[in-house]
């Protein structure tokens, strides 16, 4: 069993759910905290992303939070941002994760 696919509010990539952040927006009002969801426990309505600081940065610059979730108001993204930090630096790394590759490219792999 393949399990449900979604599709990562940043790149738009549909992938399997097991391998995307979920999170949900907590808060009430103008002002919303986005927070990550690893056990896909938390009540609301969820979106999803894979754990790379690229597809964090595309869907900030989409301003793709809002949509994702239906949310009016401002969106905090401060705890999102730390725990896919946390999650994204490859191990023996201190770049940050800035030169991990994304999961579904080809660079790097042998043939």
């Amino acid at each position: 069993m393949a399990g449900p696919t979604r599709t990562c509010v940043g790149c738009r990539k549909r992938a399997p759910a097991v391998t995307l952040v979920r999170f949900v927006a907590v808060g009430a009002g103008d002002v919303f905290l986005l927070r990550p969801d690893p056990s896909r426990r938390l009540p609301g309505r969820g979106a999803h992303l894979h754990p790379d600081l690229a597809c964090f940065a595309l869907a900030e610059r989409r301003r793709a939070w809002g949509r994702a979730l239906r949310l009016t108001g401002v969106v905090d993204t401060g705890s999102l941002d730390e725990h896919i930090r946390a999650v994204s630096v490859p191990h023996g790394t201190t770049d940050g994760g800035a030169s991990a590759p994304h999961p579904d490219s080809k660079v790097g792999r042998p043939t």
